[in-house]
């Protein structure tokens, strides 16, 4: 029997959590129970991004997955200061969090881990690779769609158009996808490695693969914008993705 890889998980933070108000990670249950039904061991990470305490986490792994959450830090991929009406949009999350994203997605394509980023996850990515976002959709995107439904967000709201050949319209089987949507922001200008292969019918941004020349810089990479961990028991098509990143990683004993 095939031994079930550990699926490193790096999650959300609060200031002040449950246990004496301390600093504390937080995540939804969903994306666990997704990884589970994958196939995988899930292992939430501590928020510590000393870089060799990442390191070793992500040699450890057999894959790794960004969670949703709060805004990154406009700095980290705009050099001017945002207009005063952007930025009161923007709610931080933790730089501590943001660093250790940074280093997260470094140790992933020097150690070729699968990657699968959701949400916030997918901004990260995109950033970190030298791209862009859109702060505020609402502002930025003229005739945009609602993309941030909270009250619905265990259900498909708008659709997306899939880029045929992309892994994401493989694993769906399908050029158009419902999905639920829950955010303001989302990747703007695109990092030179990556492709979009998903976007709203306002143009938005909503899967990101590596493009076709650098698909062998990882075994799997997918970036989505929706939340398919709050959809995969009811829509099998959104667990699709889970069981192919599951099954793309590697347990300990077979890796390199």
């Amino acid at each position: 029997m095939r031994e079930r890889p550990l699926i490193l998980v790096v999650p959300s933070v609060q200031q002040r959590g449950i246990e004496f108000a301390d600093f504390s990670v937080s995540l939804s249950n969903h994306y666990t129970r997704a990884v589970i039904a994958a196939g995988g061991v899930p292992w939430v990470m501590p928020c510590c991004p000393d870089k060799k305490f990442v390191a070793e986490c992500v040699r450890r792994a057999g894959g790794v997955m960004l969670t949703g959450g709060d805004d990154l830090e406009p700095k980290l991929f705009s050099k001017k200061p945002l207009p005063e009406k952007l930025r009161a949009t923007v709610t931080l999350d933790d730089p501590r969090r943001d660093a250790l994203e940074l280093a997260i997605v470094d140790e992933v394509f020097r150690q070729r881990r699968p990657l699968l980023a959701i949400c916030r996850g997918a901004q990260m990515l995109n950033v970190a690779l030298g791209g862009g976002l859109i702060v505020d959709i609402p502002l930025e995107v003229p005739g945009a769609l609602a993309h941030r439904q909270m009250d619905r967000k265990n259900e498909p709201v708008h659709d997306v158009a899939l880029t045929p050949g992309s892994l994401l319209s493989s694993l769906a089987a399908t050029q158009t996808l419902g999905v639920n949507s829950t955010h303001h922001q989302a990747a703007g200008r695109i990092a030179k490695l990556l492709r979009t292969t998903a976007r709203s019918a306002d143009g938005v941004v909503e899967a990101l693969e590596l493009k076709p020349a650098e698909i062998g810089r990882l075994p799997w990479l997918l970036a989505v914008q929706f939340h398919p961990e709050r959809m995969f028991e009811q829509y099998p098509v959104f667990g699709k993705i889970f069981a192919d990143f599951v099954g793309s990683c590697c347990p300990p004993t077979q890796k390199s």
